[in-house]
């Protein structure tokens, strides 16, 4: 029997690989803040994972099943759009701690169950290695800052024989556009310097966002990056074109057409 931790394992994408996992024979620790009844091959552990001591419940929890787990999904996350300059610092540390600090602490709290040859899976964006959109900001930094987190572990625990890699997915359909919108809404609504640029933010928003996968498409590419016997780094998921194209262009250009669409 294989043991994963999945964590964010009740949202779409977490959900999705919990399933996927289960149903290719692993047994699932799945970690969430809000969980759900257990289910053959599943267990639900309740954790908030800014939080160390729920951390070490959890520890706790999966240590009296198993000494051993050959993987830790990571799946947990938050998304946020607002102004860098209008954000309140607790939104802005709170984003930190749930997108990195999370991370960091799960993978650290864990270690000792890690043995040579299992994986860790960090789940970023296709934002983190591209320049960021307007109102974007603090998402992109969080997770750019999670690409690099997880190339720095990668270089550390290839010495222990653990494997790290990265997924970036683009738009996944799991209700993350509603989010958006939403955030966008309080943002256009809450905002003293951009209330015009805002809303015309909220189409491109839109646009971006309309070609989405099946989080089961999530699942599979899990799935399979777990099966691999030597994990890239880095597996990409419906990156989009117009993103990518914006990000091929001279930096002063992509500035440009950023301020005249949003102007």
């Amino acid at each position: 029997m294989k043991y994963v931790v999945v964590t964010g394992a009740y949202g779409g994408m977490g959900y999705a690989a919990v399933k996927a996992l289960r149903d290719k024979g692993y047994y699932i620790f799945a970690l969430d803040r809000n969980v759900r009844d257990a289910e053959d091959g599943v267990m639900p552990i309740q954790a908030d994972l800014t939080n160390s001591d729920d951390i070490e419940r959890a520890y706790g929890q999966i240590k009296s099943v198993t000494e051993e787990i050959f993987a830790i999904v990571h799946f947990a996350g938050m998304y946020n759009l607002d102004s860098l300059v209008e954000m309140s610092e607790d939104n802005f540390r709170r984003i930190f701690d749930v997108n990195v600090f999370s991370v960091y602490r799960v993978n650290k709290a864990f270690l000792p169950l890690l043995r040579r040859g299992s994986r860790i899976l960090i789940t970023t964006s296709e934002l983190a290695p591209l320049d960021p959109l307007p109102f974007t900001g603090i998402y992109a930094i969080t997770k750019s800052a999670l690409d690099k987190y997880a190339y720095s572990l990668r270089m550390e625990l290839q010495l222990l024989g653990i494997s790290v890699a990265i997924l970036r997915p683009g738009a996944v359909d799991t209700g993350m556009l509603g989010v958006s919108i939403s955030a966008l809404d309080r943002f256009c609504d809450g905002t003293e310097l951009y209330s015009c640029n805002a809303k015309r933010f909220k189409k491109i928003v839109e646009g971006v966002e309309a070609k989405k996968v099946k989080p089961e498409k999530i699942g599979k590419k899990t799935v399979k990056i777990l099966g691999r016997k030597k994990p890239r780094h880095i597996y990409s998921v419906n990156r989009n074109p117009l993103l990518l194209l914006l990000n091929i262009l001279p930096n002063r250009l992509a500035t440009f057409i950023i301020k005249l669409i949003l102007k």
